[in-house]
């Protein structure tokens, strides 16, 4: 977090593409956790470059989330109509030779470290699990490659995209920039960062996140789902085994269950007690039940700090060619939604100079 705003700091004043800056510090958090540094730093032994390796990320993410016509027309598939599924092998073999990469080095670490190794992050966990004689299911090295690509990716897009689109919301409602200031001026001061313990005591910067994540929510579409057995939803018949899609999207923007749903307001969750950890069905951004997305605390959290700090260190406003009404809020439709046109946007350092010298 420290480096994200030294980085915005040395921007200042100058146009900078938001969202870049967001992904490397989401990366960097889940990298640290789960392969035990930061991949996205310039080095000799670096595999890939960073910009390499957030272009994968990307091109995961949307891969993972179109439709495929091969999907719903089973006869078609081998034709590969859109080209989806060429790309998808040739995603497919670069991060396996990065995964390959980042295995080798753990299973080197261990050898070098002999019978007093510790395990330091989750690579290295789950290569102990992998040597587990006694494990009832067996986890064997390609299992250990895509638990930790899930986990890379899972931890990566969806703080990045959230924050992305709550900066690019209020800039065309630059009053509520204005309130979410003096909340973090009354509570905080103007001599320090905000920190997670804080997030508590900042009730409209978390309406903030909340609002934003009922209007563009990370996974438009969950996790797919499959009927137990035959029922009636609303009328229709549902035969056993259907496959389920649950719109977020559209139940976010519901106006039976939101007054003015197009509307960015995050007032409509001060003093409510609608959360976002599955139990609230009309605000269901990390779904629900046993297939909710498993790390929503630590991306709720990551969201929250990211947020309160970007609107407690800086002046946000738009390049000086464009104005509210023109900047584009279109989407693209994937497994999550990031904004068509990536945020660029002016940031001004608000607090005194001696506190962005973290």
């Amino acid at each position: 977090m420290n480096a994200l705003l030294r980085g915005l700091f040395e921007s200042s004043n100058t146009n900078i593409l938001l969202k870049d800056h967001l992904s490397t510090v989401s990366l960097n958090v889940i990298s640290r956790m789960v392969l035990g540094k930061k991949y996205t730093d310039e080095s000799e032994d670096s595999i890939v470059s960073p910009d390499e390796f957030k272009k994968m990320l990307d091109e995961l993410f949307l891969l993972s989330g179109v439709l495929n016509i091969g999907d719903s027309i089973p006869w078609l598939d081998f034709l590969d109509l859109q080209g989806y599924i060429k790309r998808m092998k040739a995603l497919s073999k670069k991060l396996d030779r990065f995964l390959e990469h980042v295995l080798d080095e753990h299973i080197a670490k261990r050898k070098a470290g002999g019978e007093d190794f510790v395990a330091k992050d989750m690579v290295d966990v789950l290569l102990q699990l992998a040597d587990d004689p006694d494990l009832e299911v067996k986890l064997e090295r390609h299992g250990v490659k895509a638990f930790t690509q899930d986990l890379i990716a899972g931890g990566t897009e969806s703080s990045a995209v959230t924050v992305e689109w709550a900066i690019s919301e209020m800039l065309k409602k630059p009053e509520v920039f204005k309130k979410a200031t003096e909340e973090l001026d009354r509570v905080i001061g103007r001599e320090r960062w905000v920190e997670e313990k804080d997030i508590v005591n900042l009730p409209y910067v978390d309406a903030i996140a909340k609002e934003t994540m009922r209007l563009h929510p990370v996974a438009p579409m969950l996790v797919p789902r499959l009927s137990r057995e035959d029922c009636q939803i609303a009328g229709y018949d549902i035969p056993k085994d259907t496959r389920i899609l649950v719109s977020v999207w559209a139940i976010g923007r519901d106006p039976q269950l939101w007054d003015n749903p197009e509307e960015f307001c995050p007032e409509r969750f001060l003093g409510k007690d609608i959360d976002v950890k599955g139990q609230d069905f009309e605000l269901l951004p990390f779904g629900s039940g046993r297939r909710m997305c498993p790390g929503y605390s630590l991306g709720i959290k990551v969201i929250q700090a990211s947020l309160a700090n970007l609107l407690h260190g800086f002046t946000w406003r738009l390049p000086d060619n464009l104005k509210e009404e023109d900047l584009n809020m279109e989407e693209i439709f994937g497994l999550s939604t990031p904004k068509k046109f990536p945020l660029v946007a002016v940031c001004e350092p608000r607090l005194p100079p001696h506190v962005y010298s973290v």
